[in-house]
């Protein structure tokens, strides 16, 4: 371990081997950090929190702090991240609450930039990007490989779906699609299926067709939700994707940005 002298590190904290502290950082009686872990200056870390091996965390970053939730009265919460994720200047990870899981937790192989907000419970997966300043409320779910752009503000309890593209200063309250491109102001408009970034995330040629023509039965048609993913189910895709698109709108509990 390579820990600063300015540093404060209490001494029931448990950190693996190659982890590094820097000056000035607080890290709190039950955090975990595991092997590789860099906590570059002035940074935070407390409550119960355990992050695993190979993340980089940037100056003035905290995370494990109590909830922003006025219904929160100290009791045994949690944060838990993954591995290899980069975590830039000035983020904030709050931990659960009794009311919600538990828990807040952040996968693996995020690039979290300055700023960012992630709040009490939230769920956030792997390979996700949130831009500077984007904000979860509580009780958000963030899946694999979503892109969140700048200054989004985003409701409690919605979910942004994997691959999906958020563009920038968008405010959300209702369930983003799946691969999809969608963008403010109000209302949200979706653009269709997420195609660059699809190729780029390395899907087939013959997926991106079959979600392409799943978007415009969805948002280019002139069939409601249920009788476009009525015509969606008709047309017998075969891309796991356009199964998947099709079950998160149909487990949405807040509906979905068309």
């Amino acid at each position: 371990m390579n820990v600063h002298p300015s540093a404060i590190v209490h001494p029931s904290a448990q950190l693996g081997s190659k982890v590094t502290v820097g000056p000035f950082s607080l890290i709190g009686e039950h955090v975990e950090l595991g092997e590789g872990t860099e906590l570059m200056s002035h940074v935070v870390i407390d409550g119960h929190t355990r992050i695993g091996k190979g993340n980089r965390i940037y100056p003035f970053t905290t995370i494990g702090l109590a909830p922003q939730d006025l219904k929160y009265r100290g009791e045994l919460t949690r944060v838990e991240i993954g591995d290899n994720n980069s975590i830039r200047e000035c983020v904030t990870i709050h931990r659960g609450t009794a009311e919600g899981d538990g828990v807040t937790q952040v996968g693996s192989h995020n690039l979290l930039m300055a700023y960012v907000h992630i709040a009490h419970d939230c769920k956030v997966g792997n390979y996700v990007i949130m831009a500077n300043g984007a904000s979860l409320a509580g009780h958000i779910e963030i899946q694999d490989h979503a892109t969140v752009g700048p200054f989004c503000g985003i409701h409690q309890f919605t979910r942004i779906g994997a691959y999906s593209f958020l563009g920038g200063f968008s405010a959300v309250n209702v369930d983003i699609l799946p691969y999809s491109k969608t963008t403010a102001p109000r209302p949200l408009g979706v653009y269709g299926a997420n195609k660059l970034g699809l190729d780029r995330r390395g899907l087939s040629a013959d997926d991106i067709k079959e979600l392409e023509a799943a978007f415009r039965l969805l948002t280019r048609s002139k069939l409601n939700t249920t009788q476009a993913l009525e015509a969606i189910e008709a047309k017998g895709f075969q891309s796991p994707h356009v199964k998947a698109l099709v079950d998160f709108i149909k487990t949405s509990e807040r509906g979905v940005a068309k």
